[in-house]
């Protein structure tokens, strides 16, 4: 069982790259420990500069690092990054196209009994709908790892949201398959099409294993580029499936179930289910606990695509085109 979450990935990246580029500079606010980066701020401390509880000045700075070449790396609660600091997020980093990487540590529901002032459901919505954001929610820690050395390389804002604890392993060291913005195809079917991103790829592969012991096959798709949303990707996964379920750990509103509803409804019209957090403070429990409870699981997934299937009319599904 992995015990390594994804933001201590990020800081194992960061201070492996940082003992060669003095440019990295790796920016928090209060929150080193939360995110894993204690161990960075003492190997570089002329590379790490704590902001404390202001994530308006933290992305603010960050901006002015980066015109200066610095490569800064912004990093806060994503409940606070993706709020607080919106309008910084907006005119300083994109509309500025300042060279930040903001990183939304214990997002979605990973702070669990601090309830919703804690709580990160939003943020999906909210950075994808900034012009010249990118937004990412890796699967793993080996995911997170290629999306943090791959990102080191280019200039452009990107928000990349990780959870708190750790997740089940997707991939491993030797395999993991990854280009920017190109979704992983993790299983080919022709009954359901799962695309997920985030924490919910896991139990989308483990619902795909139990409908397949039901002779359904399925498609599942880690979207973990969720902007820009790999739309071939989309497309194809659709165009051979009868019915497409999309799995995020966000409100059902404006995130990853919407792209892909606007997607498939314009080039592969099929029926299309998100599976997403509720639009009410979500109850009190751990990320498990919660993710049970509104059936975010992998058994949960599995009961809605069951469910989905004899709904769907098969001739329609032969006799419908796909536009690419």
């Amino acid at each position: 069982m992995n015990k390594i979450p994804n933001r201590q990935a990020i800081c194992e990246v960061l201070m492996a790259e940082a003992e060669n580029d003095k440019d990295i500079v790796v920016l928090c606010s209060d929150s080193r420990g939360s995110a894993s980066l204690a161990p960075y701020a003492a190997a570089f401390p002329q590379q790490f500069i704590e902001m404390g509880i202001a994530e308006q000045n933290l992305v603010g700075v960050s901006a002015g690092l980066a015109r200066c070449k610095k490569k800064p790396f912004a990093v806060s609660p994503a409940c606070f990054l993706s709020t607080r600091s919106y309008e910084q997020c907006k005119v300083d980093v994109a509309y500025s196209q300042t060279n930040v990487k903001l990183i939304g540590i214990s997002g979605g529901i990973s702070y669990g009994a601090l309830g919703m002032s804690h709580h990160s459901a939003q943020d999906i919505a909210a950075m994808s709908a900034v012009p010249g954001m990118r937004v990412y929610l890796p699967s793993d820690r080996f995911q997170t790892a290629k999306l943090i050395r791959t990102l080191l390389k280019d200039e452009q804002p990107a928000y990349i949201r990780v959870g708190r604890n750790p997740v089940e392993d997707i991939y491993s060291e030797s395999d993991c398959p990854f280009e920017l913005d190109r979704a992983n195809v993790l299983c080919r079917g022709r009954d359901v099409a799962i695309i997920a991103c985030g924490e919910m790829v896991k139990p989308s592969y483990d619902a795909a294993l139990l409908l397949n012991e039901q002779g359904i096959t399925v498609t599942v798709l880690d979207m973990y580029c969720v902007k820009p949303l790999d739309r071939a990707a989309v497309i194809a996964a659709a165009s051979e499936a009868k019915a497409v379920l999309t799995v995020e750990e966000h409100a059902p509103f404006g995130g990853l179930g919407a792209v892909v509803s606007q997607i498939v409804s314009e080039n592969c019209p099929r029926k299309v289910v998100n599976i997403a957090l509720p639009d009410a403070p979500v109850i009190t429990g751990t990320s498990k606990e919660v993710f049970d409870y509104y059936g975010m699981n992998a058994e949960g997934i599995a009961k809605r695509a069951m469910e989905l299937l004899p709904s769907i009319d098969n001739v329609l599904h032969a006799s419908s085109p796909c536009f690419y």
